[in-house]
Parts: structure tokens; sequence; C-alpha cells
């Protein structure tokens, strides 16, 4: 019992090292990562080489996969480039594996000391990430060293001979079973370096470790077409199509498999070597088979998985991708490319008020509300990524923009309910009553509403730049909003003791209209806060001294 516990603990610490390393990547690099996969797509062989190059840094062709299939999804990259890319990809992930198979054990002190030395000493997200990576790569090392220590006495029992047994006379169910334990684990590298760790010790067979090798290359290819089962069929494509090349180049190698051991150790320097040669081996045949047939191979998967048929979802996010949340200066620039799509709808909503409020119908009142819906569904989706996202490392800066945006997309949530619970149903009480503003009272409406709607620009503008300049402008439009809606107020009364009958019979409807255009504009200025207390332009209250 205490040798499984052993053996478990050091396979469960390899994952979490593995997760380090591509936590760590991401983090410190993970923007450059994401325009280098979109760049890559001028042929076949650049793209090949790219996923190659980024995977090797990564070592996770899972995450490339999921990287790959968003672009895909938002269709920045074609289905031959994203298939290319995998192919690279796939080799790129055997890389470290050809580096485990030699002893470098004595290096995990080293990496650890460096990657905890600079993590305590530095408070630079990007440092510290670059730490992350060592103490990943560091844990690893130990990881192995765990294993490898902990199943020597497997080699004088018969518990393993035994468990292995089934695998060795069906070795169909051996690459099943590693398909399923790299699925599950969602690392390939982790399950290869198990196979390895056993072979070396002579625990495991040569045969049934090449099975299970080839079956842990299948597994790393489920693994990106279970994340994004629910996904649009584009974002499906480049994942399912590489499960298709290498389930295709398993099917071909299988039956090979007595002959390849001869084969790989005429220039293995062990069997462990050996299998990592076999793993690096499979990938880069398949490359060379389906890389001239990456076309035909897409075309196959886009008539697999077509475009659905009708419009596309406007009520869901279209910027916030999961595996963003491992890169957050990726996911802040996600949510708040989400939050400028809240914003353009709320602008829209607010443009169209004023045309309803002057002359409008109730289908165009109804289109409206409906817009209301999306605006609600966008800031409950980048409220619960962002809040995803706060349970990652952040550093202070990070920190102030998930508040702000956070902020901001509430703000606009409010300006959305104030247009579809107030002003529509203004807009729909004049309709019934058959209300009329007068003409002047009418004029100010709409230039309140067109000063209103600028400022509302120009907030857009701010939460994206941060502009002090540009904050302290809209901060001074708070100030003339207020002055104009007192001198709309008043001039209003003027024409009622005037005995004007339009302002009579209006008054409430144009108070109230008037009332809630000041209350949007001061959900508006609000971004405006933060950037003008950070750069000591406002003062925390407006009490005086006692």
């Amino acid at each position: 019992m205490e040798l499984l516990i052993n053996i478990a603990g050091g396979v469960a610490l390899l994952l979490w090292g593995v997760r380090m390393v591509r936590t760590g990547v991401t983090r410190a690099f993970g923007s450059g990562i994401r325009r280098g996969v979109s760049a890559a797509t001028r042929n076949r062989f650049s793209s090949f080489f790219t996923g190659l190059g980024v995977t090797t840094i990564l070592q996770s062709s899972t995450a490339t996969a999921l990287i790959v299939g968003s672009f895909g999804g938002r269709r920045m990259i074609a289905v031959p480039a994203g298939l290319a890319l995998m192919l690279g990809a796939d080799v790129g992930s055997t890389i470290v594996v050809q580096v485990l198979a030699f002893d470098v054990s004595w290096m995990s002190p080293v990496f650890l000391f460096i990657g905890v030395t600079a993590f305590l000493s530095s408070e630079n997200s990007r440092r510290r990430a670059i730490a992350r990576f060592f103490i990943g790569l560091g844990l690893m090392l130990l990881a192995i060293k765990m294993v490898m220590l902990a199943s020597v006495p497997l080699r004088e029992g018969p518990t393993v001979s035994l468990l292995l047994a089934p695998l060795q006379s069906e070795p169909l169910l051996a690459i099943l079973f590693a398909a399923l334990l790299t699925w599950i684990a969602h690392s390939s590298l982790t399950v290869v370096v198990l196979i390895m760790t056993m072979v070396s010790l002579g625990v495991m067979e040569i045969h049934l470790a090449i099975a299970m090798v080839l079956g842990a290359n299948i597994g790393s290819a489920i693994t990106p077409v279970a994340m994004n089962w629910g996904s649009d069929p584009a974002a499906r494509r480049v994942p399912v199509g590489n499960l298709l090349m290498r389930a295709t180049g398993v099917i071909l190698t299988f039956g090979f498999i007595p002959w390849i051991v001869p084969y790989f150790a005429d220039f293995s320097v062990d069997s462990a070597h050996l299998i990592a040669n076999v793993h690096t081996g499979f990938n880069l045949v398949v490359a060379i088979i389906f890389l001239p047939f990456v076309g035909w191979v897409a075309r196959l998967v886009v008539r697999i998985l077509p475009d659905r048929a009708g419009p596309d979802d406007v009520l869901a996010p279209k910027h916030l991708e999961e595996e963003s949340l491992d890169t957050p200066s990726v996911a802040l620039s996600a949510a708040a490319r989400e939050t400028l799509r809240m914003g353009d709808t709320v602008e829209y909503m607010l443009s169209r008020t004023m045309d309803v409020l002057r002359n409008g119908t109730l289908d165009q009142i109804k289109e409206i509300e409906r817009e209301d819906d999306i605006v609600d569904s966008l800031h409950e989706a980048v409220k619960i990524y962002l809040t995803k996202l706060s349970r990652q490392e952040l550093d202070p800066a990070e920190s102030r923009r998930v508040v702000e945006i956070l902020t901001f997309t509430t703000n606009l949530e409010h300006i959305g309910d104030i247009i579809d619970k107030n002003l529509l149903e203004l807009a729909a009480k004049k309709l019934k009553d058959g209300s009329v503003f007068s003409k002047d009272g009418l004029e100010e409406l709409e230039a309140l509403h067109s000063d209103v709607l600028a400022n509302l620009k120009l907030a857009l503008s701010i939460f994206m730049t941060g502009d002090a300049r540009l904050a302290r402008r809209l901060m001074e439009q708070k100030v003339h909003i207020r002055e104009l809606e007192q001198k709309y107020s008043e001039a209003h009364y003027n024409r009622i003791r005037d005995g004007k009958t339009e302002s009579l019979n209006s008054s409430s409807l144009h108070l109230d209209v008037l009332r809630d255009l000041k209350r949007i504009n001061s959900h508006i200025t609000s971004v405006a806060y933060p950037i003008l207390e950070s750069t000591g332009q406002i003062a925390e209250s407006r009490l005086r001294d006692e």
C-alpha cells in the first residue's frame, strides 16, 4: 500500500510540475505565443515549425490545440494551417521526453533553487512566471526520481506482472487503457515518462510499452476534442482533424510493433531512450505522411463538422476563452473586448431611445428591450470570467484592472436597466397617452441626450486607453450635465407657468426623462474616478475640513 501511495504521489507531483511549466510560460510569454500562432499561416511548413516551437516551450500539445481551436472558432486561422500547426505541435511535445530519457535528475535542486529564489525576490509578474517555469522543471525531475525509487521493489514482486498480464496479451486493450489514462491526466508527457520509468526498471515489457505510447498519443488528441465539445464547429475542426490523423497513424503502426523494437534499438542508448525515440519517431512519421495532405483532411473535417445553420447566439460572449485564464494579460484583454461589445450595445440602446421618445412605435420599443437581454447576459459572462481569473496569482496592476472592468461592466448594466425599465416605459406611456413634448422641451431633451451619448462614447475610449486628460474632460462633463438638467428643468417650469398646454400634459414625462439621462451620465463618468485618483487629480471626499 505504501508503495502505491509513493508512486501515486510521484505521478501527482509530475503532473503538477508539468502544469507549473505550462502556466509559467503562458503567463510570461502568452501574448507573444498567441500572436505567433495567429501569424503562422503563410504556408503549411511555417505553420508546422511554429507549432513545433510553441509546443516545445509550452510542453503541452493540448494547450496549443486549444489556442488553435479558439482561433479557428473566430475564423482567424484556416483549417489546413491549423492542422499543419498541430502536426508540428505533436512533434514538439516529444522534445522534453527526449531530454528526460537521460538521467538529469541531478538538475532538480538547481532548478528549484533558481526558481524559488527568483520567485521570492521579485514582485514583477513576468519574472515570477519565469520562476514558476524553473520550479516546475525542478518538480518534474524530482517527481521522476521519486517514481523510480518507489518502483524499485516492483521488480522483485509478482503484483505488477499480474496486473499487466491482460495488457500484455491484448495490445489493443493496452492502447485503449493508455489513451484513457492520458485523457484523465490531460498530459501525454506524464504518461510517457511513467512508461519510460517502468521500462527502465524492467517492470514493463518493451512491446507493451510501445503499445501504450501509441495509446498516449491518441489520448492527448482526445483531450482538446472533449474540452471543445460544446463549441462552435469551426473551433472543433482542428482538434478533430488532429485526432483523425493520430488515430490513423496508430492503426498503421499497430501491426509493425514487433519490427519497431530492433530498428530503434540500433540507435538507442537504453530501453528508456528507445521508448522516447519511438514516441518522437511516431509523431515525425505522422507529420511526414499527413503534411502534404492537410488540405484533404481539412475538407473531410469541414464535411464532418459543417457550419451551424441560423444566426449566431447574440447572447453568448465572443472573446472570453477559458484557455486564456492561465495568461492574465490575455484574459484581461479578452474581458475588456467583451466589455467594449457590451458598451456598443448600450450605446445603440441609448442612441435609439430618443427616437422612440420622439415618435416611436411599440415594435421599436420591444426591439430595444431585447438589446438589454444581451447587456445582462454579457455582464454575467464577464463577471464569472473575471471571478475565475481572480483565483489566479495576479500582480497589483492586474488586480486593479479586474476591479476596473467589473466596475465598468456593472455601470453599463445599470445604464441598460435605466433605459429598459425607465426610459422605454416612459416612451410606451407617452405612446399610450398620446402626450406631446413642446417644441422647446423636445429640443432641450435632444440636446441633453446628445451630450450624454457623446459622454458614453468618450467613456468607452477612456476605459480602453486610461487617458487621464480625457478622464478629466469627462468629469468636467458631469458638472455640465448637472447644470443642463437644472437649467432645462427651470425652463420647463417657466413654460408651465406661462400656461403652455404641451408642457402641462407632458410635465411628469419630461422631468423623468431629464432625471434619467442625468442618472445615466453619472454611471458613465464613474470610469474616470480610478484614473483621476491614481494621478492625484481628485480628492477623496468633498467634505470640508472641520
